[in-house]
């Protein structure tokens, strides 16, 4: 059995996993998510952590995947994740307008981006998004999908980055 999978999942006070046949949802203080189960893949919680297993060996490498799905699932409704974006560039600015974000990234408009449900989208300053949900693949997505409109790029580092995002400068042309 592959060591991801071996793990139990503690659950935090106040998370439940509500396990049926074909799906598990994780319930907590931040919302509720789920997950289709894969058939052949065992949940069984108990004094407070879950434990998978799996009754086929060839399952075993999946029983490890959604061991680590349920588990960013549990910390998902408990805490939330977050992903902390940076403007780099003069006149490069975020602001909020309502649920929606517009950003000014050197184009001839503002570019307007809704954000999905169940994400939240801040502007602490006018240079910095903060992207705040419960499913972690989500928030990785809409991050992402931001950081598209205008990627950092090599020279000055313009354009939006991750906050921990290290950009790899080039050297200009010489003359």
């Amino acid at each position: 059995m592959s060591r991801v999978a071996k793990k139990p999942i503690s659950l935090p006070k106040g998370v439940e996993l509500n396990i049926q046949p074909e799906s598990v949802s994780a319930k907590g203080p931040k919302g509720t998510l789920s997950l289709a189960k894969p058939t052949g893949v065992q949940i069984v919680v108990e004094d407070g952590t879950a434990v998978l297993s799996a009754n086929d060996p060839a399952l075993l490498p999946l029983t490890g995947t959604v061991r680590a799905i349920l588990a960013n699932m549990v910390k998902g409704v408990s805490d939330g994740f977050e992903r902390k974006l940076e403007l780099v560039g003069v006149g490069y600015r975020a602001a909020m307008q309502g649920k929606d974000l517009s950003l000014s990234l050197g184009f001839s408009h503002p570019v307007v981006y809704v954000a999905p449900e169940g994400i939240t989208i801040t502007t602490p300053t006018q240079t910095e998004i903060l992207v705040q949900g419960a499913d972690k693949q989500l928030v990785g997505e809409v991050a992402a999908k931001i950081r598209a409109y205008r990627k950092p790029e090599p020279y000055k580092g313009k354009g939006v980055k991750y906050s921990d995002e290290v950009i790899i400068r080039k050297e200009a042309k010489k003359a």
